[in-house]
């Protein structure tokens, strides 16, 4: 640059050279259109479902939303395989029916997948990550338990559990609580 060509510039202004200035605007535009990751709180909840010959009582829910979407994961030490029976690792599908709430509109979404690890008569249930397929979550919206009456059966399950190898098996479940606290996404 001349002195010439300083003195032309007003003072206390200084120019950023043009691909200076481009890589910042790209950056800038990058950032604004990325997607970014949104939290679930909180990340473990409990409810008791009753599972028919598989048991009943408390189960833990885990709730994941990352860059592989939103997940859930449910454990239970209290509901279990009956004896005699076995399932190969993912082999079981699960779909977890839950309750959602947004802007004061209530409806429901599911969670399902085929991923469990190998399980035998009298190991705790430890189904997923579940993935949502059913249904929309936006941020701020929350989920809780789908709460049946008792018995569960073919048309009234809030999680149901089909075991296809070696076992094969239907295991309708209902919810008999609600969360320990809605998970809000």
């Amino acid at each position: 640059m001349s002195i010439s060509s300083r003195a032309s510039r007003a003072p206390g202004r200084r120019r950023l050279p043009l691909v200076l200035a481009a890589a910042c605007s790209t950056g800038a535009l990058l950032a604004l259109s990325a997607p970014t990751a949104s939290a679930v709180a909180p990340l473990t909840a409990t409810a008791t479902y009753d599972c028919g010959s598989w048991g009943s009582g408390l189960a833990t829910l885990t709730a994941a939303d990352g860059a592989s979407g939103k997940t859930i994961k449910v454990t239970s030490t209290a509901i279990t395989m009956p004896a005699g029976t076995s399932a190969d690792p993912n082999s079981i599908t699960t779909t977890l029916k839950l309750t959602k709430s947004s802007g004061g509109v209530t409806s429901e979404v599911q969670f399902s997948a085929k991923t469990n690890p190998g399980l035998s008569g009298g190991n705790p249930i430890t189904l997923g990550p579940l993935k949502l397929t059913s249904g929309t979550l936006a941020a701020g919206d929350s989920t809780d338990s789908v709460v049946l009456p008792t018995p569960p059966g073919a048309s009234n399950w809030s999680l149901q559990i089909v075991a296809s190898s070696p076992t094969s098996a239907t295991v309708p479940c209902v919810a008999t609580s609600a969360l320990s606290a809605p998970f809000v996404w």
